[in-house]
């Protein structure tokens, strides 16, 4: 197959980047505390999503006469306990996202200490 020609008024391609020391980066406190933060926020958020995902089956296999209790009308605590997943989705990647404000500025102090850096 032929290469894709550009059309005439795009821009030229970007240099390539210049390459950076990352083992003097891995050595910069902020770096160290940019992954810590990451670490301390992402490790316990999996950790409760996997549990809270994996507690529908095992509560429905191991309980199932709570599981199957009416709450509204005909619908039992199993179905609810499903749904409340899609909840509990959307608010870890909202926690996720205001969290990720905080790496972002982390990342941005790193990155200007190192952009003039570059060999």
């Amino acid at each position: 197959m032929p290469e894709p020609t550009p059309p005439p008024n795009a821009h030229p391609p970007a240099p390539p980047p210049a390459q950076v020391a990352w083992s003097v980066v891995e050595e910069e406190p902020q770096f160290r505390e940019l992954v810590a933060a990451k670490r301390r926020f992402i490790v316990p958020a999996t950790v409760f999503f996997i549990v809270y995902y994996f507690a529908l089956p095992i509560l429905v296999g191991y309980f199932p006469g709570v599981m199957e209790r009416d709450v509204i009308g005909e619908i039992n605590l199993a179905y609810l306990f499903a749904l409340s997943q899609f909840f509990m989705a959307w608010v870890v990647m909202w926690l996720y996202v205001r969290r990720a404000r905080r790496f972002d500025a982390l990342e941005h102090t790193v990155v200007q200490r190192h952009a003039g850096r570059a060999t």
